[in-house]
């Protein structure tokens, strides 16, 4: 089975991100506004895995909600939160602490800053929205 999980690791605000702070998704049923909802108010509840498969059961209700389902979503790979429309397009940083679980950051809050600035943490690139030129 594959895993998007990172450990003691800092995403990073996409370098193109036309946000100068983080934003509120605010188109509902988006992948950005179902990740914002499912953050937001639980910093460091879940891992990355369990955000996917809870952002692919709302976008799919006929889905249910089996260990079969999630190692059958999960056999193949999938898309990290490197990709994640909160740090390419919204301004958001996303923090993995020690146990894989994911927290938002606000691209340039004390938190952020201070993340980037600890050398313990992993910094990894959130993916460009588009090609360099």
């Amino acid at each position: 089975m594959h895993t998007t999980n990172y450990f003691q690791t800092l995403i990073l605000v996409s370098d193109d991100c036309k946000r100068d702070g983080p934003a509120v998704p605010e188109r509902a049923g988006s992948i950005a506004a179902l990740q914002f909802g499912l953050l937001n108010g639980a910093p460091h509840a879940m891992s990355s895995d369990d955000l996917l498969w809870r952002v692919e059961l709302a976008r799919n209700p006929e889905l249910s909600d089996t260990d079969e389902n999630r190692q059958a979503y999960f056999s193949k790979g999938r898309a990290c939160l490197r990709t994640s429309p909160l740090v390419k397009s919204y301004g958001w940083g996303i923090h993995s602490d020690g146990e894989g679980r994911v927290a938002l950051v606000g691209g340039g809050s004390p938190e952020y800053l201070a993340l980037v600035a600890d050398g313990d943490v992993k910094k990894v690139p959130g993916i460009r929205s588009s090609r360099k030129k």
